[in-house]
């Protein structure tokens, strides 16, 4: 079956794209192998964002004393509630786009799994598609250790099915979907308790980042264990697991009723067969691309997770709009023209943009650097929420900023208005100079910009 164009998978990339090509007048093979929307929609930032909001429900009725609002006794969290209205907005998306692929004639649908048998040839369930353009978005998954395999663990995917709470939920990995799950089962009522073979949650961030969002779920009752440089775990007859953390110091091991893998994610190429369309990939796995997205071999592209150009469903999302606009609209967009940007949905969250201050001193960067305490913050008292801080990192030569950090109330929106700025190109002094709305957390980022050091 020849097409102009064959789209595998359909996460933020691959689902406008396919849509994109459509209304262009091409004919398209769309394949997909198990969700329609990919992780994002399914087992990503839509069902945890609808869990982060019930565990935040859960916190306000937990603590409105210090607020003078009296609550009373006896709030307690539904999870089978709170899983029914994640699947129903997760649905609500799936449905969109079914019903969007059922009214566009140019489109034909294959569910089934996608392999190349040759350059521009692609088989699924049996039959053989070609077109002169293929353009891959098929994600990434769960990083899974040997020495966790056989175990009845959970992934991020497998405990959003969860119904009932965890009694003491054990979590491998004090990074980015460790620290979400988290904080939220914490709220929602459950025992928790963080490992971490480093010395330090999030690793990639600021110390006094790690340091203050650890203290932030510490006294929520979330429970660390660091360091830990003997990590696995045995599973009992009763289903519940004993979770190995030290083989030489402190207590070697803990029972846990239920065990969350957060150890990392892996690109979806392997299933492929690459190598029968010459198709180069690192040795991580992540297929190799340009600036502007196309593999080595003429035609091809990979968009998403499986590219290793960025993680995020923003970072995906941008790559279709580079291969739009070059491909449609005569443009000359590259993935080197995006900054880096993006958030930790703990509570407080963080927003990111840019390089942080341990990145500026791993380089011997000569930059000036502005900081406000939360506590600091009007706004951020009045809220009752003066966990964190800002900071932002301006070169001192060109007085551009080269990043930011927002850890704190908003913080996950506040950082636009400061990635806004860095793509204007712009000298931090427009934003030192501007005039912001008060009362908001936003009008002290040109307050701490004034005293630059």
């Amino acid at each position: 079956m020849k097409f102009d164009a064959i789209v595998i998978g359909s996460g933020q990339a691959g689902t406008p794209l396919v849509f994109k090509l459509a209304g262009e007048g091409m004919k398209v093979a769309f394949i997909e192998k198990e969700y329609l929307g990919g992780t994002c929609v399914n087992v990503g930032c839509t069902p945890t964002k609808a869990y982060v909001a019930s565990a935040r429900r859960m916190f306000d009725a937990l603590n409105g004393e210090a607020l003078g609002v009296h609550i009373l006794k006896g709030a307690k969290v539904d999870l089978l509630k709170v899983k029914e209205r994640k699947d129903k907005l997760v649905q609500e998306s799936v449905d969109g786009i079914a019903k969007g692929i059922e009214g566009e004639e140019k489109i034909s649908f294959f569910k089934g799994e996608a392999r190349f048998t040759d350059k521009k040839i692609i088989t699924v369930n049996g039959e053989k598609l070609e077109a002169d353009r293929i353009f891959i978005n098929v994600g990434a998954r769960p990083s899974i250790p040997d020495s966790f395999k056989g175990l009845d663990f959970m992934t991020n995917q497998s405990i959003l099915e969860l119904d009932s709470l965890p009694e003491h939920l054990a979590i491998i990995g004090g990074s980015y979907i460790g620290l979400e799950f988290g904080q939220m089962f914490r709220r929602f009522g459950s025992k928790v308790t963080i490992v971490e073979r480093g010395d330090r949650i999030i690793s990639k961030e600021d110390e006094d980042v790690s340091a203050e969002i650890q203290k932030v779920l510490e006294r929520e009752g979330v429970e660390f264990r660091l360091a830990a440089d003997c990590i696995g775990a045995e599973q009992d007859a009763d289903g519940s697991f004993r979770v190995k953390v030290d083989c030489e110091n402190g207590e070697p091991e803990f029972h846990a009723s239920h065990l969350l893998l957060a150890v990392g994610r892996i690109p979806n190429t392997d299933t492929l067969h690459l190598n029968a369309a010459g198709i180069e990939t690192n040795e991580k796995g992540y297929i190799q691309v340009n600036d502007k997205l196309e593999t080595n071999i003429p035609g091809i592209y990979a968009l998403g997770d499986c590219n290793g150009k960025g993680a995020f469903t923003h970072t995906a999302y941008n790559d279709f709009e580079i291969v739009r606009a070059n491909l449609f609209e005569n443009g000359d967009r590259k993935v080197s023209d995006r900054i880096l940007t993006y958030g930790l949905f703990v509570d407080p969250p963080l927003g990111r943009a840019g390089i942080n201050l341990q990145e500026a001193k791993e380089k011997g960067m000569n930059v000036l650097v502005g900081y406000r305490e939360m506590k600091k913050v009007a706004r951020a008292k009045e809220k009752g929420e003066t966990d964190g801080f800002m900071r932002v990192i301006v070169d001192a030569d060109s007085n551009k900023i080269l990043g930011a950090t927002v850890l704190g109330v908003g913080g996950d929106e506040i950082i636009s208005g400061i990635l806004n700025v860095m793509y204007a190109d712009a000298p931090y002094t427009v934003i030192r100079d501007s005039v912001q709305v008060h009362p908001t957390v936003s009008e002290l980022i040109p307050t701490l910009l004034e005293d630059l050091e």
